[in-house]
């Protein structure tokens, strides 16, 4: 299915502002997680999985509900989290983009048409089908992007949710960020099936195999299958290959890697390969990247001090949000 891969001078120099905001952001979120009661419970970096937040929001529209794991910074923040309410809800704060309920795990945003941020694993697999069923039923002509991991494609609620998606003909697209790691469980000690996209040929569903390495590749995989979903045509798995720099959460040595594997996958940064091609085609001035890396970095830091400064919730927050009201978006009236 075709779609427009001219990728314009504008789109480069956002792919880099966006991966290098999530980047920036990340590394800075790690090293106050290490400052002792800055930022309590589980903390997954999404370093070095920039590309598909990029590419994925390229090729998507804002309505376009995004539902992921408990690695959910990085897309929350491409979906328009702001910094501040991102860095708010790690610290645990009133201003968070959960009310500091949910912390590092549990992103969420209805403004953003984030739907979390889901801390069980392949929960966020049946959620995101009941979605697309909602948008169906609704009559939009919005596409559901459901990520999660190479180790929730072995819960059997994939499984599952690929059956009603395909008798349903729901409009999702379901990504597979493979990082080749489960927690510390290589791919291939998993199962023999290695290729996780070819689980989609038991539903016959079109899937494919994309590098996450790189924004281009993912935009024009993404832009395929939601062209297909709006036109009625249904689901699509993509297993979008990547790495993360990091270990499975940031208090995992990731012993189970040699420096060796880590180094050749850094080899390939994306922000790299996207800085390269602003380069080659002068896209950007040295001054110009530096203006914007700056910017990215002003912008870092104050929502450490916005952190810092904002107040804890109340106790009676306890009681509240614990129940679905009418204004939930996909219920009407």
């Amino acid at each position: 299915m075709a779609v427009n891969t001219n990728f314009t001078k504008e789109q480069y120099l956002e792919w880099y502002e966006l991966m290098q905001t999530i980047r920036q952001f990340e590394l800075k979120a790690e090293e106050m997680y290490k400052m002792a009661g800055k930022i309590r419970g589980f903390f997954h970096s999404y370093v070095g999985q920039e590309a598909i937040a990029a590419g994925c929001i390229s090729a998507t529209k804002q309505e376009d509900p995004y539902i992921t794991s408990y690695r959910d910074h990085g897309l929350g923040i491409a979906k328009g989290i702001s910094l501040n309410a991102a860095m708010a809800e790690l610290y645990g704060k009133a201003t968070g983009c959960a009310k500091g309920k949910g912390g590092s795990m549990h992103f969420f945003s209805k403004e953003h048409y984030f739907f979390g941020g889901h801390g069980i694993v392949g929960a966020q697999i049946g959620v995101g089908t009941g979605i697309a069923f909602a948008e169906q039923y609704r009559g939009t002509d919005n596409v559901v992007l459901c990520f999660f991991g190479d180790g929730a494609a072995r819960q059997g609620i994939l499984h599952e949710s690929f059956n009603l998606a395909m008798l349903w003909n729901l409009p999702i697209i379901y990504i597979c960020e493979n990082n080749h790691y489960a927690m510390g469980t290589a791919v291939r000690r998993s199962s023999n099936v290695i290729d996780i996209y070819k689980l989609a040929d038991a539903y016959e569903m079109p899937a494919d195999q994309v590098n996450g390495m790189k924004p281009e590749d993912v935009h024009e995989a993404i832009a395929r299958a939601a062209k297909r979903a709006r036109e009625g045509d249904g689901p699509t798995l993509l297993e979008i290959q990547t790495y993360r720099y990091k270990g499975h959460s940031i208090s995992d040595p990731s012993k189970y890697r040699t420096k060796e594997e880590v180094e050749s996958y850094k080899a390939q940064d994306p922000i790299l390969e996207v800085l390269g091609v602003i380069k080659e085609k002068k896209y950007a001035t040295d001054e110009e990247l530096k203006a914007i890396d700056d910017n990215i970095a002003q912008q870092v830091a104050e929502c450490v001090q916005f952190a810092e400064e904002s107040p804890f919730p109340e106790l009676d927050e306890l009681y509240k949000d614990v129940y679905v009201d009418q204004n939930y978006p996909f219920i009407k009236d």
